[in-house]
């Protein structure tokens, strides 16, 4: 189970007090009674590609140049070896500007959208399958171990998500060590903040784990496989698009992580089952928070 080694791993973890990201809204309960409730802050951020503007999305606010960088590159829209020479945050604006070395011009890519099953509208373009007829994902094996000390310790780090429940959190891990936790009003938001981080500090995706509180979409199947990471795990369930294209491009899919107990739905062929689930500590209640997000 975690150790201090595995805390000290996150280089980057939510920060559930921050208060530009939640607060505190007066009502009543079911009894009638006064009660306050932690409420998600929700912002536009409108994304600029060079001179274009692509894209505003709806957000919590943190780290908007990883997630303006990671939408673009999720997109297709930042080519292999087109490099980025400026990423300008205007605070007072809500807008992130992503300037390269390369003109760019997709005025008919955005004309054509498909809006996704994503909460908060999740948008990806009409041609979202781009791309992955070329993926070649890593061979790499995953410890069944590694998944439980994973679940252990991201439903236990304190988060927006644990507090609120009206957030997604995806974490970026490798072997039982989670790196990077981000979290958003849509998962694939939260997701396209990973993505920017890797591109932007260089991270590579070989033996990466990617970790998601939400539903194991298409769209989440197809962005966890386009960043070219080789294993995605969720508490939630799976759609049957989302598990055709993990089993087409060759990615381990395991959903419904709670506790003992997981499901894989596609490259099973990875995993190499090292525990004896009944070993494992069984899931308080209390960290078994099941909002209507998840689901």
């Amino acid at each position: 189970m975690p150790t201090l080694d595995h805390i000290a791993s996150y280089r980057i973890q939510p920060d559930p007090g921050s208060p530009k990201l939640s607060r505190p809204i007066v009502g009543v309960d079911q009894d009638g009674q006064p009660i306050s409730s932690q409420v998600i802050e929700e912002r536009p951020l409108t994304i600029y590609l060079n001179a274009q503007e692509i894209v505003t999305a709806m957000t919590i606010g943190d780290y908007p140049e990883y997630l303006a960088v990671g939408f673009l590159k999720n997109q297709g829209m930042l080519k292999p070896g087109e490099r980025i020479t400026e990423v300008e945050f205007d605070e007072e604006l809500d807008v992130v500007v992503v300037r390269t070395d390369t003109a760019s011009n997709y005025e008919e890519k955005l004309a054509k959208k498909t809006r996704t099953s994503g909460c908060a509208v999740g948008t990806v373009f009409g041609d979202m399958m781009e791309g992955v007829d070329a993926v070649d994902l890593p061979s790499t094996t995953v410890q069944t171990s590694w998944l439980y000390t994973l679940s252990h310790l991201i439903n236990r780090t304190p988060s927006l998500y644990l507090e609120t429940g009206a957030i997604h959190g995806t974490v970026l891990c490798e072997a039982d060590k989670p790196l990077v936790y981000m979290e958003d009003v849509g998962r694939h938001n939260a997701v396209d903040k990973i993505s920017g981080w890797m591109h932007l500090e260089n991270e590579t995706p070989d033996q990466k784990i990617l970790y998601t509180t939400g539903r194991l979409t298409s769209e989440m199947v197809i962005k966890t496989a386009l960043m070219g990471i080789p294993v995605l795990v969720s508490r939630s369930g799976f759609t049957a698009w989302g598990v055709d294209i993990a089993q087409q491009v060759g990615l381990t899919l395991i959903g419904r992580m709670r506790g003992r107990k997981f499901t894989c739905l596609s490259g099973a062929d990875r995993l190499i089952f090292d525990i004896d689930p009944d070993t494992v500590p069984d899931e308080p209640k209390k960290n078994r928070r099941k909002s209507a997000v998840d689901e």
